[in-house]
């Protein structure tokens, strides 16, 4: 029997407020343990959760920019659960009224356009952290991160395959990005996905045993683990076996996953509305505000590079993946308009620098190491002739260690490409009067010879000469005779 793999995420995206969503403690990641708590987020008697404004206003933000309803009246609730790294005995969530519903995000997927619904996006404080394996015999809790504000990202079962996950994932963080509340690093956790995945055979409607799975911190880890399970639960289906509804682990080491613990439901969490804090109201103005200072999103920008600069789909999709890398692009290309070589040395060479040098540093490259305006420059004096595509790795090293403007380098190093005629004529006649055997080769058929001529000219000509005015002049002259 074939099977379909459905598949819906829930990704927890920390958003990027200066302070937690109930209290005043920082959100800032790295800290000592325990130094970012209060007796709010710690839960202590006798104290009481202020909302945070800008926590709302990030997450209408997120909300709208994936076609999501906003509620004009939602509720918060408590969700009971009792583990160590949560020192309230609840997390304070929101259930059955959330903030926004209803929304989607198109991928690419088939060569075509591919919907995966929203259910919800809803807000609610993180947890703390437990660290096992410390001391041997017991673990240690490190409560900072309670209380940071998160959105819970829920999609519908829309998701068939592993691939189509990643794109899904990609496609939000980069929405994420861009509306610059939340930096979308994995590795640290303030971008989280937990897979929910069953199996049902092909061209059934109704769904499978469902398994969720957690801890995995990247797009490849989330790509392997549902690989892997959709493996497991077919062999365990194939064999005439039953799964069990459970959540399991991703052990990136073995490449497997294993089972934690049974799936709880809605009811083991004994949901309520949470008593201290008020309902939502959200005016229909506030949400209007927030509308008109939205950014174009990743997918209409690379819509628009594709047809205002007639860029090929690889390079839209790279330069717009992230906001800074794009903003970049269209500084340079608004001082000389060469789209594909500007954005060939975006992708290319300082790409190259920007890892190197390890810039690339959560929502935004930290430091460019070329400003786009001298980019730009050295493009057009590609264009203009002024100097030599070879020329040019030379000036941008030249640019990386000085910061200062191509054509003052250009100046000061004499750079500037060789394009008088007379000039080029003399070298390309003293270089075939010093290699007589070169050219009768060449003229008896030999053409490889014709490179090492090329590159006794440059050579003669220290790399300044028009590459195609002295490839033009030397086969002229080497034919003439024939």
């Amino acid at each position: 029997m074939n099977y379909e793999p459905v598949i819906g995420l829930e990704v927890h995206a920390q958003l990027l407020t200066e302070s937690k969503i109930f209290c005043g403690c920082s959100t800032r990641f790295g800290e000592e343990p325990n130094q970012n708590t209060c007796p709010v987020c710690m839960g202590f008697p006798g104290v009481l959760p202020v909302l945070n404004k800008k926590v709302v206003e990030f997450a209408i933000r997120a909300g709208l920019a994936t076609h999501c309803e906003i509620a004009r009246y939602s509720r918060w609730a408590r969700k009971n659960y009792f583990y160590p790294d949560l020192p309230k005995g609840y997390q304070i969530s929101q259930y059955e009224l959330p903030l926004c519903n209803n929304g989607h995000i198109d991928i690419e997927a088939n060569g075509g356009k591919k919907r995966i619904r929203l259910t919800r996006i809803h807000m609610e404080e993180d947890t703390g952290k437990n660290i096992h394996d410390v001391r041997g015999d017991y673990s240690l809790v490190d409560f900072n991160r309670c209380g940071v504000p998160l959105v819970e990202i829920v999609s519908e079962p829309d998701i068939r395959s592993s691939e189509d996950a990643c794109r899904y994932l990609r496609n939000l963080r980069a929405i994420l990005q861009y509306l610059e509340v939340c930096d979308g690093n994995m590795e640290e956790g303030s971008f989280r996905c937990d897979a929910n995945i069953s199996l049902r055979p092909q061209g059934a409607s109704e769904l499978g045993t469902k398994v969720e799975i957690k801890n995995m911190n990247s797009f490849k880890s989330v790509e392997k683990a549902l690989e892997y399970e959709i493996r497991r639960q077919m062999e365990v289906l194939s064999e005439g076996g039953k799964l069990v509804q459970e959540t399991r682990l991703w052990d990136a080491d073995r490449e497997v996953t294993r089972s934690m613990r049974s799936k709880e439901s809605a009811h083991d969490y004994r949901y309520f509305p949470e008593p201290d804090l008020l309902p939502l109201v959200i005016d229909e103005k506030w949400i209007e505000e927030i509308r008109s200072g939205l950014p174009e999103l990743p997918e209409k920008r690379k819509e628009r590079f594709l047809s205002q600069y007639g860029l090929p789909v690889y390079d839209a999709e790279l330069l717009t993946s992230r906001r800074d890398v794009a903003d970049y692009f269209e500084t340079a290309v608004k001082i000389h308009s060469n789209p594909k070589a500007i954005s060939n040395w975006v992708m290319g060479d300082l790409f190259r620098v920007i890892k190197e040098r390890k810039l690339d540093e959560k929502l935004r490259i930290a430091a460019w190491p070329i400003v786009p305006e001298h980019i730009a420059v050295m493009v057009r004096m590609i264009d203009e002739g002024k100097i030599s595509g070879k020329m040019a790795k030379t000036l941008f090293e030249e640019m990386l260690q000085r910061g200062e403007s191509p054509d003052r380098i250009v100046r000061e190093k004499g750079l500037e490409q060789v394009t008088d005629l007379g000039n080029i004529e003399k070298a390309v006649d003293e270089v075939l009067a010093a290699h007589p055997q070169q050219v009768s080769d060449y003229r008896a058929g030999k053409e490889k010879v014709f490179g090492f001529l090329i590159g006794q000219i440059m050579k003669a000509t220290q790399g300044k000469a028009n590459p195609q005015m002295v490839n033009e002049i030397l086969n002229r002259k080497l034919t003439l005779n024939l």
